[in-house]
């Protein structure tokens, strides 16, 4: 039995219910550093509200456009109480699409039409870039010569992307140099 004070903890089906998302995008988040992992694993596994609030949150930022990373970097730190704050603030959501957008004019009435600023920081200014502070995250292993890898992690942003690239190549032609 839970407490008043603790919220009551949801499993994975009650979590993708709330929030509107498949299993397996949560999985996949939770393996991105997005969304905290529960804290037991396997069918024992259960989230709290503060996961169905980070998952709203997300999606909200998807509809600005943002990748996924942008998105991790700018959500890792906030607490719980902020991201309540941030999807309060947030009256009327963006539309997802152009005929969504259309659909309003034409039912509202292109004069009274507002496309919804973004009230909160997390929506308009980025902060400056962190080290991730997440314990699970995907990379990418490239073997440069025997015994010499690079590892990346991944998504990264697209000029990260392209740094890499560059690395890489001028990587191929150091290692590939012949020795005197």
């Amino acid at each position: 039995m839970f407490s008043p004070l603790q919220p009551e903890p949801i499993d994975l089906l009650a979590l993708s219910d709330k929030a509107k998302v498949s299993p397996r995008t949560i999985r996949f988040y939770i393996q991105q550093g997005l969304i905290p992992a529960p804290e037991a694993r396997g069918p024992g596994a259960h989230y709290l509200p503060e996961h169905v609030d980070r998952l709203r949150l997300i999606k909200l930022l998807q509809r600005e456009h943002l990748p996924l990373s942008e998105i991790r970097r700018r959500i890792e730190k906030l607490p719980p109480e902020e991201i309540k704050k941030i999807l309060e603030s947030e009256r009327e959501p963006a539309p997802s699409s152009a005929s969504e957008y259309v659909r309003r004019v034409l039912s509202e009435g292109a004069a009274t039409m507002k496309v919804s600023a973004p009230q909160s920081s997390i929506m308009r200014e980025p902060r400056p870039p962190k080290p991730p502070a997440v314990t699970r995250s995907q990379w990418e292993h490239f073997t440069l010569a025997p015994d010499v890898e690079l590892h990346v992690r991944r998504p990264g942003t697209r000029e990260n992307n392209r740094r890499v690239e560059r690395l890489l190549e001028a990587a191929r032609e150091i290692f590939n140099e012949d020795s005197p």
